[in-house]
């Protein structure tokens, strides 16, 4: 499959849906500016009281970053960090009305197709099938549909054709502690690692705190000192939505 295959191009196109819902931009040059989205099970764009929050999260960490938009829905993440700095998002809807809209979006926005990428399909799945034709992301957003369960699949996906790095900020949103989603995939980690070396060593816990990060709640967690490991740099709850940025690092 190539790249050119999985893009919703502006140019190859030719229907126009129409939204049932908008949402807008909350801050940068594109501030309140709307974007359209239709109305699918498990679309529903993040608050804007949660967006507020992780766009103060990555104030420093915007500016000519490489953004990767996972299951972007109404692309209301990807958009905003264009809106504050970004130097190019790609944007991956499963949706081909809603990754249409997306097109529609960026072309009133007036976002060139230089700076940003719009492939319809899975996540997991166009990352894999098209990891060759990307590089390493500086920021990458994972929210998709609950129901869909599609976390520790982006993930993986992202880890084995290393398009994360050490200094990727990974911005996970679910209904349920992101710990717990981590965790799974350093136990498999873990396990295949034990296999390879036909060791029984059990994994630690290990805390690693920081006083330079401003964290909503609680401290700055390794969640398993297992190969490899997410490290919680900061974390909020809003409702029921669990929401936190993520590094990725290789213990040694």
């Amino acid at each position: 499959m190539s790249k050119k295959s999985a893009r919703s191009s502006r140019l190859s196109m030719s229907k126009h849906y129409t939204a049932t819902s908008a949402v807008r931009i909350i801050g940068g040059r594109f501030k309140r500016r709307q974007l359209d989205f239709i109305d699918a099970e498990g679309l529903r764009p993040t608050p804007d009281r949660l967006r507020e929050t992780l766009f103060s999260w990555l104030m420093a960490d915007l500016y000519s970053a490489r953004v990767l938009d996972c299951c972007a829905g109404s692309g209301v993440l990807g958009f905003e960090a264009l809106s504050r700095g970004a130097a190019h998002c790609t944007f991956i809807e499963a949706n081909p009305k809603q990754s249409q809209l997306l097109a529609d979006s960026a072309e009133l926005l007036q976002v060139s197709q230089t700076d940003a990428d719009i492939l319809t399909g899975r996540a997991e799945l166009v990352i894999e099938q098209q990891a060759e034709n990307f590089s390493a992301f500086d920021v990458v957003f994972i929210d998709p549909p609950y129901e869909l369960d599609l976390w520790q699949p982006i993930l993986k996906a992202l880890l084995s054709h290393q398009l994360i790095h050490s200094d990727t900020l990974l911005y996970l949103e679910a209904d349920r502690p992101i710990n717990d989603i981590v965790t799974v995939i350093e136990k498999e980690s873990d396990l295949h690692q034990n296999s390879v070396q036909k060791a029984a060593k059990e994994p630690t816990a290990t805390i690693v705190a920081n006083d330079n990060l401003d964290i909503n709640n609680d401290t700055d967690t390794v969640i398993n000192s297992a190969e490899p490991s997410f490290y919680c740099l900061k974390e909020t709850k809003v409702g029921q939505i669990h929401a936190g940025i993520y590094q990725y690092a290789v213990n040694s």
